[in-house]
């Protein structure tokens, strides 16, 4: 019996061949597809999980949009005051901050009936939010919310003698909420509006603008909380 044997052409073998590379772009586009969904989704995540910390118990007295009339209870504060450009000194002063509250102290105060006693060895106090900034004459001032376990009698005394503990009195503010990097466009142009507000009102706003900021650094610009505040006069 005489078996006919067929064989490609040219034209066959380059679509065979095509063919096959087409599968093996799928197969390896799919998973890399995947790869950056996931990734992409852990960094929208991750910010706004590690931003869920401890911040202070105001009350809103007044909304407006994204404009809020807060008053806020007495709060104790870490402040250290730093030079340079706005980006800088707010780098500079986190990391002296995080070295306070990361055990670089003194140790927790205990109050007996003769007043504190300090524990000689240093603790961590938690992070809470959000980081604050504010401009204070040829410096600025950069702070840190202590938890609202800490009195003023039991905070953790700094070793760093730059860094200050003020107890701040319930005060009122004005407050704009936004998302976003914290560039210098993004703060002024909320800065301005809210000092529009503000102008347009029966309120009067005390000192300088503060920034607050609520996320770590890698947080996604669109799920960031950031906010300018303006003290109000009484």
């Amino acid at each position: 019996m005489h078996v006919k044997v067929f064989k490609r052409t040219s034209f066959e073998n380059e679509t065979a061949n095509a063919k096959y590379l087409l599968r093996m772009k799928k197969k390896i586009f799919v998973p890399i597809i995947l790869l950056v969904v996931v990734l992409v989704f852990g960094a929208a995540m991750i910010g706004p999980i590690m931003s869920n910390v401890e911040v202070p118990a105001y009350k809103i007295l007044k909304k407006e949009q994204n404009i809020e009339i807060r008053r806020y209870p007495p709060l104790i504060i870490a402040e250290v005051k730093t030079a340079g450009s706005r980006q800088a000194s707010i780098s500079d002063g986190f990391r002296i901050l995080a070295d306070f509250i990361f055990g670089n102290n003194e140790g927790e105060k205990q109050l007996s009936m003769n007043g504190p006693i300090t524990q000689q060895e240093g603790i961590k106090i938690a992070m809470t939010a959000p980081v604050q900034q504010e401009k204070a004459d040829a410096e600025w001032a950069i702070s840190f919310i202590m938890p609202s376990k800490f009195s003023i009698d039991t905070i953790p005394n700094p070793i760093n003698d730059r860094i200050k503990i003020i107890q701040i009195p319930s005060k009122r503010y004005a407050v704009i909420t936004f998302s976003g990097r914290n560039t210098e466009e993004n703060l002024t142009t909320h800065a301005n509006e809210l000092e529009k507000y503000i102008n347009g009102s029966s309120y009067s706003k005390a000192g300088n603008a503060k920034y607050a900021f609520y996320n770590p650094p890698w947080t996604l610009p669109f799920l960031r909380r950031n906010e300018v505040q303006f003290e109000l006069t009484q």
